[in-house]
């Protein structure tokens, strides 16, 4: 199909190209146990561990970089055909993290390092596997809905993950420690859940013409791509605005309560949880290439209304900043729903493992130097902080609008044992 309609999209349809019903479950477990610790990884280094929050920061940090140097290799494994295998290593990949965990002694910041190495690997290999895995069940306009309502799907678990955290961190360091354990239970039996699907790739029929477009089943060689990967380490900087931008320049700046902080993270999780997959759907009618320049445009434009919701201090600011919050999460939901989708239909069959580690090496990549990027901008006011995002985002919308395709050869289909 080149297109879908809301008519078209039934959620029986919509889980079985997303995997199955079993990989549903998987997905919906993994997403609950990571909310239940990864949101509160730096409070388990400081509150059990005793760590200094500089050096519990930095292991994080390290172990994100270092994780995504495994990359190249999830993508080879990818091309070998592997689907389900590696979806269910990613997530065994965390369970052993939670194990390193809970075994680090208080106060020694090296094995609490290693955890977060390995937790970070199976972070960064697993976006790249579930987008291969999708892209074997699925084809055309149908993948990016599933992709979209993977997503959804992770986002809610996520966020309930996070809010029963939130209620149980009232008993201190042990209540971090159960949850811990919980959360590596939850990953073990997501890997459980996604092995048993043993779905592989194999080549498949000639592709029959379904999202030209943007290149999706023709042939040609591989596209390098550039412009799309050096542009989505920008805008992956939409996807910590909630979480980092906005409570600093709220607290910081603003000086309004925390809770204003809290309501646009819960917003911004609903919102996602609500929107992902109709607009995603809405758009399908345009090419994926045009959509994620769109959202480069409506992120800037949410970037510009923060400067000006901030000027107006006071009162009337943090509302004004919680207004264009969710301007801003409508160009998150745009991105997400066409970048990953784009670069599926881009990528040639024997190729694409690497092709999708290429694009989470970047996406990785962005999100580890957001922080330090906003965090380094913010002292220098508002002009600098979003002035500053918003012509790196038009600058970015702009490269992936003018980058031209090279079409991608035939599809897999999917197999099965592993």
């Amino acid at each position: 199909m080149a297109t879908l309609t809301f008519s078209s999209i039934r959620p029986r349809a919509l889980v079985r190209a997303s995997g199955g019903p079993r990989y549903a479950v998987a997905l919906a477990v993994d997403a609950l146990g990571t909310g239940l610790l990864r949101p509160f990884l730096l409070l388990y280094g400081v509150m059990v561990l005793r760590l200094s929050a500089p050096a519990t920061g930095i292991a994080m940090t390290g172990g994100v970089v270092v994780g995504l140097l495994c990359m190249p290799a999830v993508g080879r494994w990818l091309d070998r055909g592997a689907r389900s295998t590696v979806v269910a290593a990613s997530m065994l990949v965390r369970a052993l993290g939670v194990v390193l965990l809970l075994a680090t002694p208080a106060g020694h910041v090296w094995p609490f390092a290693a955890a977060a190495l390995v937790l970070g690997a199976g972070n960064q290999a697993w976006p790249a596997a579930h987008a291969a895995l999708v892209a074997t069940v699925a084809h055309g306009r149908e993948r990016d809905a599933a992709l979209a309502a993977g997503r959804a799907l992770r986002n809610a678990g996520l966020g309930v993950g996070a809010l029963l955290a939130t209620a149980c961190l009232a008993g201190g360091a042990a209540a971090l420690q159960v949850l811990a354990a919980v959360t590596g239970l939850a990953y073990l039996t997501a890997a459980v859940l996604a092995r048993s699907v043993h779905l592989r790739a194999r080549p498949a029929a000639p592709p029959d013409g379904d999202g030209a477009k943007d290149g999706d089943g023709a042939g040609g060689p591989a596209p390098r791509m550039r412009a799309l990967l050096a542009a989505n380490v920008v805008y992956v900087f939409c996807l910590n605005v909630p979480e980092i931008a906005l409570p600093l320049v709220l607290v910081t700046q603003l000086h309004a309560s925390p809770v204003w902080s809290a309501a646009i993270f819960v917003a911004n999780t609903v919102l996602v949880v609500a929107l992902q997959v109709p607009l995603t759907v809405l758009l399908s009618r345009f090419a994926r290439r045009t959509v994620l320049a769109l959202a480069g445009v409506v992120l800037a434009v949410s970037y510009f209304g923060f400067l000006a919701a901030t000027s107006l201090g006071g009162g009337w600011g943090a509302p004004a900043v919680a207004a264009v919050s969710v301007v801003c999460t409508l160009g998150e939901i745009v991105y997400a729903g066409s970048a990953t989708a784009l670069v599926t239909a881009l990528a040639p069959a024997p190729v694409l493992g690497r092709t999708l580690a290429r694009f989470e090496l970047s996406t990785g990549f962005g999100l580890a130097v957001s922080p330090a990027a906003i965090t380094a901008l913010a002292p220098h006011g508002p002009t600098a902080l979003w002035g500053g995002l918003a012509a790196a985002t038009l600058l970015s919308a702009s490269a992936v609008a003018t980058e031209k395709d090279r079409p991608a050869p035939p599809k897999t289909r999917a197999g099965t044992g592993g």
